[in-house]
């Protein structure tokens, strides 16, 4: 998988520098899952990298299961020749598909996407707006408040450590470090951030 390549198709089709800051935060998880589990880094980076970026173009506000997102993406990628486990785990990640998250990559993909703009907008309401000093008991206490982040879906957060095998707790832990080494890449630390949480599309779009 190509890297450059993927972040070219990603930014051909996606402004919004807040959806793009999404797309590395998801991009970090799942390097960081692969290296723990033995798999293709740059394979699991680059699907983390593309798995959202037709949606600012078919945004797919119907959930059709085969038209705009993320089927449009899809078509893009066989069209490039991207493999079909790629493809599928990218479907896979919108449960509206139908298609089953039946390999590791497509489990891990839709395990870290709501999670990772959840902790992205925990960190931009502290003081240090910074994932340096985020533990898990304060995302617990932030899942539990509703009216937080309240477009991030609760359910596909605790479904998808359940699917993964891990207890929540460790696999919030597990992507706040992963996140924390390109936190400013995500407008954090310091490094400028953004005027909203560049949190995934509603319901795990």
């Amino acid at each position: 998988m190509d890297r450059t390549e993927a972040l070219a198709l990603m930014h051909e089709y996606t402004p919004s520098d807040a959806l793009r800051k999404h797309m590395y935060a998801v991009e970090a998880a799942m390097r960081a899952y692969a290296r723990k589990v033995g798999e293709d880094e740059e394979t699991w980076g680059v699907v983390g990298l593309l798995h959202d970026f037709d949606y600012e173009r078919w945004p797919n506000a119907n959930r059709s299961p085969t038209e705009e997102h993320p089927s449009e993406g899809a078509k893009i990628l066989a069209a490039r020749g991207y493999p079909e486990p790629l493809r599928r785990a990218i479907l896979a990640h919108a449960s509206y598909t139908g298609v089953p998250r039946d390999t590791p990559v497509a489990r891990t993909l839709y395990a870290v996407d709501e999670l990772c703009g959840f902790l992205v907008a925990c960190a931009l309401v502290r003081p240090s707006r910074s994932l340096s000093d985020l533990e898990v008991p304060s995302v617990k206490k932030k899942l539990k408040d509703k009216a937080f982040a309240r477009n991030v879906n609760r359910e596909e957060i605790r479904e998808g450590a359940q699917e993964l095998g891990v207890p929540l707790e460790e696999h919030i832990s597990f992507v706040i470090s992963a996140l924390r080494p390109v936190e400013q890449t995500l407008g954090l630390g310091g490094g400028g951030g953004v005027a909203a949480p560049p949190t995934p599309p509603p319901s795990s779009a």
